[in-house]
């Protein structure tokens, strides 16, 4: 059985992301999405409303599970019996710190393989913090987000 670990902030968890866990989840086993509790990041959003939303939006695609993590990623993939970290890459930008971690889980869990997904092409340019920015100074998310989270978002920043 291949059980992948799709971690991330997801604050919010967008239509990009949601798109990949969907491929994602015909090619393994089993997928756990991981929201990192991450407070450096200064989230617009705590971490149960983080889950809140990623259920919601992730409700139905089979073979998913749920959790938070406040630990080293490699520690919580061993934890949790996995053996893939799923990683997305939008643009040849993200692909050089990507690289980096990659490397870094490598040496410190050789036996953790990390694997790479591009999203689909209407969800390339989507990011986390530019739904954020966006939807701070008021603008249309509709088209990023679903609308259980451009809900939140309204709310959160009216």
């Amino acid at each position: 059985m291949i059980t992948a670990v799709y971690p991330g902030t997801f604050d919010p968890i967008t239509n990009g992301h949601s798109d990949l866990v969907r491929r994602a989840s015909d090619l393994f086993d089993h997928i756990i999405l991981a929201i990192a509790k991450n407070t450096g990041k200064n989230p617009a959003f705590d971490l149960d409303q983080r889950k809140s939303l990623v259920e919601k939006v992730l409700k139905g695609v089979k073979n998913v599970e749920i959790r938070t993590f406040d630990n080293l990623l490699v520690d919580f993939v061993l934890e949790c019996n996995a053996n893939v970290i799923l990683r997305g890459l939008r643009a040849v930008s993200d692909f050089e710190y990507e690289f980096q971690l990659a490397g870094m889980n490598r040496r410190l869990a050789p036996e953790i393989e990390t694997l790479f997904l591009t999203p689909a092409e209407q969800f390339s340019f989507i990011s986390s913090g530019l739904v954020r920015e966006i939807a701070a100074l008021g603008g249309d998310v509709t088209e990023f987000v679903h609308p259980d989270v451009q809900a939140a978002l309204s709310k959160r920043f009216s």
